[in-house]
């Protein structure tokens, strides 16, 4: 019965030859691939019998406008950033949205004229709750005398900025407005020297999972899905706080001229229902953004889910309009101020 409401979305297909590749999927790191392919495309194969093929890789436009270019990949994983200029320079392709259940059946935040979200990838606050019972704010992240114990902080200057005047004081509707002003961003800074010395650097989400688990830190900034899986797999108590954590969405992508254009929009199709997408999420702590993805899980699954209300309401959207304008120039500034 799925696989004939999914072929009338579209439309028929011809049967592929053994051993070829219908249609080409990159997400956004090894781990996203791995957890695409169990809850994503193992049961869309299943019910289409369409071959998917999958890869992975780490960002950049260059990369994408080559690929649309050369062709090879059809559906790619992509950044906010990548999809506005992706959209805007033509490497991504118009979506057909009454091909994949309409622009009402997302949220708002997941609709765009090229892509459709994927996930939220949500940067919190985590700490081990074994070590330190109550529920901690930035403020307390930054308390290492009232709260004594080494800190995770990503090496990167996006996040950094914000959370030290969450940290400071500043209200999270004024973040973005104050770090546009040279005062702001020395405010910034200074609440940085404070931690500086505490502070253990992490890269990437494996680093930092690894980093928390060992018992190096305290408390850090880490992606939200990262701790729903240590809890999940590794039996962890580690506990997540969603308020004035930093969020973004992530969405799929067609690469203009893509050879499975039909294919991907199966596949959008098939992954833009709620049930699939909580699949996601019990697979691997990244969820949708299907209008009611949050009901096929348990009360327990949705106090850790980025798009929960109560959970997406208490965040902060990242400006990438901001980040835009200012990262080369910040970025500059962070790499020497580490250098110090």
């Amino acid at each position: 019965m799925l696989a004939r409401v999914l072929l009338a979305a579209v439309g028929v297909l011809a049967a592929w030859p053994a051993n070829s590749y219908a249609l080409t999927i990159v997400t956004r790191g090894e781990a996203t691939e791995a957890a695409v392919g169990e809850a994503y495309v193992q049961p869309f194969t299943a019910a289409t019998e369409i071959p998917v093929h999958q890869d992975n890789w780490d960002g950049g436009m260059d990369l994408l406008k080559t690929k649309a270019t050369e062709g090879g990949w059809d559906l790619v994983q992509v950044s906010a950033d990548e999809l506005a200029a992706g959209c805007n320079d033509g490497s991504f392709e118009k979506l057909d949205w009454s091909a994949i259940g309409g622009k009402d059946h997302y949220s708002p935040i997941a609709v765009s004229d090229c892509g459709v979200g994927s996930t939220i990838h949500n940067t919190v606050l985590a700490w081990d709750r074994d070590k330190f019972q109550a529920t901690p704010t930035w403020a307390d992240f930054w308390d290492v005398a009232k709260i004594p114990g080494k800190r995770g902080l990503a090496k990167s200057v996006r996040g950094a900025l914000e959370f030290a005047l969450l940290a400071d004081g500043v209200a999270p509707g004024d973040v973005y407005k104050t770090l546009g002003s040279s005062d702001g961003v020395d405010r910034a800074f200074r609440k940085l020297d404070q931690l500086k010395p505490y502070i253990v650097w992490w890269q990437t989400p494996a680093e930092a999972a690894k980093i928390l688990g060992s018992g190096d830190v305290l408390m850090m900034t880490t992606p939200s899905d990262v701790i729903v899986t240590a809890n999940r797999v590794e039996k962890r108590n580690f506990g997540i706080q969603f308020t004035a954590s930093l969020y973004e969405p992530r969405s799929w992508v067609i690469l203009k001229g893509a050879q499975n254009l039909r294919e991907a929009l199966q596949f959008l199709y098939f992954t833009g229902m709620p049930s699939q997408e909580a699949r996601l999420f019990r697979v691997s702590g990244d969820v949708g953004m299907a209008k009611g993805v949050n009901d096929w899980l348990t009360p327990d699954q949705q106090a850790l889910s980025a798009t929960f209300p109560a959970n997406a309401n208490a965040a902060l959207r990242v400006d990438n309009g901001f980040w835009r304008d200012n990262l080369a120039k910040l970025r500059t500034r962070f790499e020497a101020w580490l250098a110090q």
